[in-house]
């Protein structure tokens, strides 16, 4: 099972595109663990969670570079906002597929 993490501010608002990104993985079978959290909670998640990788909300862009040494070598990438706006989460697991 691959883990995605997506990471927002508050985890509010990528809870809607994890759920949304779940229906679409079970409909194609694939075996992924989706998960919504707040930013600051990266990495107590990356030390327990392990994940495959890492995905922010646009909104929280400008904090890549920090949590690139938090991710600890685990992928991560800025979700496009078009793709987020749009909630288009087939484009978004593909962006995690390709991370992986």
């Amino acid at each position: 099972m691959k883990k995605i993490i997506l990471l927002c501010a508050g985890g509010f608002s990528t809870s809607l595109i994890a759920n949304k990104m779940l229906e679409i993985a079970k409909k194609e079978e694939k075996a992924y663990q989706i998960k919504a959290i707040a930013a600051d909670l990266i990495q107590e998640e990356v030390k327990i969670k392990k994940p495959d990788c890492i995905l922010l909300g646009p909104q929280i862009w400008y904090m890549l570079d920090s949590l690139k040494t938090t991710a600890n070598n685990i992928p991560i990438a800025v979700i496009p906002m078009q793709d987020y706006g749009a909630m288009n989460c087939s484009a978004i697991i593909k962006l995690a597929e390709n991370l992986m």
